[in-house]
């Protein structure tokens, strides 16, 4: 299973066998983003809080449904972490798909363990809803910062409000920028992620040029893009959203050239390597950016010179 609107995998993290004694409970399926592939992967929530959007297959198990796990039980595993692992670890993420939804006072009693149990721990990170921020402000986010908490991965999936309210996102423009400038005013690094083809065929153009606006607007540390996907089967997402035609390859590959071409980013780290996407792009924007709008052109004018992933691959 893989959410097509996030930075994960369809591979699980690590699992915790029955007689391993291994320190974490965990509840299948089990994601975290490509880059947190070496982190300790600790459950502080189960499910999303929102789990309404309905291009996302993660979190629809019934054992996934959204609870906040025990404070008693996540300090205890951090206790037997530390025993287990000692001073091994050195990034740990927060599961699951919206951990900044725990109230601020949660988090730093977490963000203390952890310095408290796994010293050496230079990194934690956490994906984060958009509106999981409107009730913190800058000062508690701050404090946050302050503890420990270092990246948040923000599926954006779109900056168009008309795409975003098809796909039951339940967020705007505006409610992401201000989710990401809070984070920037806090000093936590934003991965921010863009969903290519979300708005299919009669939307991709506004879907391009509003999602560029966004991240022009908040000029996020890192950036990138997954190709929308539905491993699951489309029933859920053409429920929410009928009229919707997905785009060919290269309907992609030219709303990717006019999404990049439309980028004013002065220092940003932009990956678009995901499985789901069959072009592999990879630079810093803006200094890269006509490297990258090369590269897109190329795959455009001959597909087949271009060193694209086999279709097949796409469905891993």
């Amino acid at each position: 299973m893989r959410k097509a609107t996030d930075h994960t995998p369809r591979r699980p993290a690590i699992i915790a066998g029955v007689n391993t004694g291994f320190p974490i409970r965990y509840v299948d399926p089990v994601f975290r983003p490509p880059s947190e592939a070496e982190s300790l992967i600790l459950p502080v929530t189960d499910g999303c809080s929102w789990n309404q959007c309905s291009f996302c297959e993660m979190y629809t198990a019934p054992q996934k449904k959204f609870r906040a796990r025990d404070a008693a039980e996540t300090l205890e595993t951090l206790r037997r972490c530390g025993e287990r692992f000692g001073s091994d670890i050195r990034r740990v993420f927060l599961a699951d798909g919206d951990a900044l939804v725990l109230p601020t006072r949660r988090l730093l009693e977490i963000l203390g363990a952890i310095r408290e149990h796994l010293p050496a721990v230079r990194r934690v990170s956490s994906y984060c809803l958009p509106r999981n921020l409107k009730k913190k402000s800058v000062d508690e986010l701050k404090a946050l910062a302050a503890a420990g908490l270092s990246m948040a991965y923000v599926g954006a999936e779109s900056g168009d409000d008309e795409v975003l309210a098809k796909v039951h996102k339940g967020e705007t423009f505006a409610s992401t920028c201000e989710a990401l400038d809070k984070l920037q005013q806090a000093g936590i690094k934003r991965s921010v992620m863009i969903l290519n083809g979300l708005g299919g065929r009669t939307l991709s153009a506004q879907h391009a040029a509003n999602s560029a606006r966004l991240a022009n607007a908040t000029q996020p540390e890192y950036l990138a893009t997954l190709v929308v996907s539905f491993p699951q089967g489309e029933e859920r997402f053409r429920a929410a959203f009928p009229e919707w035609q997905p785009c060919d390859q290269r309907e992609l590959f030219a709303e990717m050239e006019a999404f990049i071409s439309a980028l004013e980013l002065r220092r940003t780290v932009f990956r678009s390597d995901h499985v789901s996407n069959r072009l592999v792009l990879k630079g810093n924007l803006g200094a890269e950016k006509p490297r990258l709008l090369n590269e897109i052109r190329a795959a455009l004018v001959a597909p087949e010179m271009a060193r694209l992933r086999p279709a097949w691959v796409q469905g891993l």
